[in-house]
């Protein structure tokens, strides 16, 4: 099942892909609703968020670094997250601003210590992330800072959460991105350096990770700079079709 939430004449309502296609939605009463009449919200509250840097090789060489060995880790504030059909604030001073179509697994059942062959049992499903990097404010690469990678509406994420059930093979999925209708970025979730079980089996080693936790897991080579007025578009194969627009900050 794909779920979401949404504001709707005032109040917030979980919401379900309904209608003829997966841009309607139904909410809980019935009502079938276009997504251009409602706004959508993060399909999951924020939480603790985890995201990785260079988790795939050809992004890492992109970037002229060797791919990892131990995994790049950071956190992410809930003020960072955005629904579909948002819009991300692009600084005045930045030069280099770029996209990064990112799968995230979101957390269904407190894991804490887990095998990474039982990690799976702890995903409730799967949503897209668009986690936006200003390279003009990166201390290093090996360190994001706050005002790369926490800035307010830098993350657009959903519009779905897909239940993992319905995602038979989360790590060989392709990924695309497209800027004002071009593909600029394609890949696909199994070249990952770090999988998403192995990441859950690590953070819990040594951290409880909770229902609604997000492990955003990286993103694919293509790097490419966006600019006011651009529509970016972030795209995975089963799991759903997230559209953003750029806007001065």
């Amino acid at each position: 099942m794909k779920r979401a939430r949404i504001a709707y004449a005032g109040e917030i309502h979980e919401a379900i892909a309904g209608g003829t296609d997966d841009t309607q939605l139904q909410l809980a009463d019935g009502r079938v609703l276009a997504e251009d009449e409602v706004v959508w919200l993060p399909p999951v509250k924020p939480r603790t968020s985890f995201a990785l840097g260079l988790n795939y090789a050809d992004h890492a060489r992109e970037l002229n670094f060797k791919p990892p060995t131990q995994p790049l880790v950071f956190l992410k504030g809930p003020n960072t997250f955005i629904g579909h059909r948002g819009q991300t604030k692009r600084p005045a001073d930045a030069t280099f601003m770029h996209y990064e179509c990112e799968l995230t697994a979101v957390i269904g059942k407190t894991a804490r210590r887990v095998r990474e062959e039982d990690a799976n049992h702890h995903i409730a499903g799967y949503t897209v992330a668009n986690d936006y990097a200003v390279r003009d404010y990166l201390e290093n690469y090996y360190r994001p800072n706050l005002r790369v990678k926490n800035r307010d509406t830098c993350t657009p994420i959903g519009p779905w959460l897909v239940d993992a059930s319905d995602v038979p093979d989360a790590m060989n999925l392709t990924l695309r991105t497209l800027v004002n209708g071009k593909v600029t970025q394609e890949g696909n979730t199994k070249d990952m350096i770090f999988s998403v079980p192995w990441l859950i089996a690590y953070l819990s080693s040594f951290m409880t990770l909770n229902p609604g936790d997000m492990i955003l897991t990286g993103t694919p080579v293509g790097a490419v700079n966006v600019n006011v007025g651009d529509e970016v578009v972030t795209e995975i194969e089963g799991v759903g079709r997230l559209v953003n627009w750029i806007v001065e900050g």
